[in-house]
């Protein structure tokens, strides 16, 4: 059996043209160099530089958001200095494989930030908008959750309010509170229900 080595032989095998062992030396060459350019491509396709860099860079990107959901602004300042139109390419690439997807971001986040942290509809904001999340969507999200994010905000406001009783006076949790970014709405009622 015989070992085929290029697309040019599996060519010249189905046209029943030349055997390798009746190739001249000239002809031998001529067929390496030819599998070079391919590199084991489909016939007329070449790899090309760009070609190489795009893989590492996917290579690169895709360790990044393996490790922890990321943003296309998270991305884009990790590999500032990548070349820009082939970090495009590999955004869009990612986002089509849904790898890169900001809606689920968001939702992510917000359920993290729910499970660990006492924050206003304000801080979660300003925290998301930090990480680069698109602004539209992420106030079509508030918009489309905000009854529950308005329950978790008083909730986050009643366990501050518990902690900070025993240190501060009601007056300084209220200007805590405030500062945090809560509603006077949510204070007031907070405060009512605790008091």
């Amino acid at each position: 059996m015989k070992n085929i080595n290029s697309v040019e032989e599996v060519g010249e095998i189905l046209n029943k043209k030349v055997s390798k062992k009746n190739l001249s030396s000239n002809e031998i060459l001529s067929t390496k160099s030819k599998t070079k350019k391919n590199n084991g491509c489909k016939s007329g396709f070449t790899v090309t530089q760009e070609i190489i860099e795009e893989d590492k860079l996917k290579s690169k990107v895709l360790k990044y958001i393996s490790y922890k959901k990321r943003t296309e602004n998270e991305i884009r300042q990790k590999f500032a200095n990548e070349d820009q139109l082939i970090l495009e390419n590999v955004i869009e690439y990612f986002k089509s494989q849904n790898y890169i997807n900001e809606n689920s971001y968001i939702e992510k986040s917000i359920k993290e930030f729910f499970a660990i942290k006492n924050l206003s509809i304000k801080e979660l904001t300003y925290k998301l908008l930090q990480k680069g999340v698109n602004k539209k969507l992420l106030e079509e999200y508030i918009e489309n959750n905000l009854d529950k994010l308005i329950n978790y905000e008083i909730e986050s406001a009643k366990k501050i309010i518990i902690k900070k009783s025993s240190k501060m006076d009601v007056e300084d949790i209220k200007k805590y509170l405030f500062y945090k970014g809560y509603t006077s709405e949510t204070v007031s009622l907070v405060l009512k229900e605790i008091l």
